[in-house]
């Protein structure tokens, strides 16, 4: 499981943009985001931890990986916001 702390991570546009970077790695990744502690966690057996930071870094974002790995609710479809980035 790669854990991010993405601090420049802060609406639901933020959110939909990683998550749409992360699946475009793997599309089987299941991708948890808390908006409130600014952490992505993402479970995958197919993609390292490094590509999975450079994707959103490539997004715009500034990742920090991070050993924590605090429980954080799956991420619901459909989810929106500003455009705040």
């Amino acid at each position: 499981m790669a854990t991010f702390e993405v601090k420049d991570m802060t609406c639901g546009h933020c959110k939909s943009t990683i998550t749409k970077a992360v699946l475009a790695l793997d599309p089987a990744a299941e991708v948890r985001i808390d908006l409130l502690s600014h952490r992505v966690q993402i479970e995958s057996g197919s993609v390292d931890v490094a590509a999975f930071g450079q994707a959103i870094a490539e997004a715009g974002y500034t990742p920090v990986a991070t050993n924590a790995n605090p429980t954080i609710p799956v991420l619901t479809r459909g989810a929106g916001g500003c455009c705040c980035h």
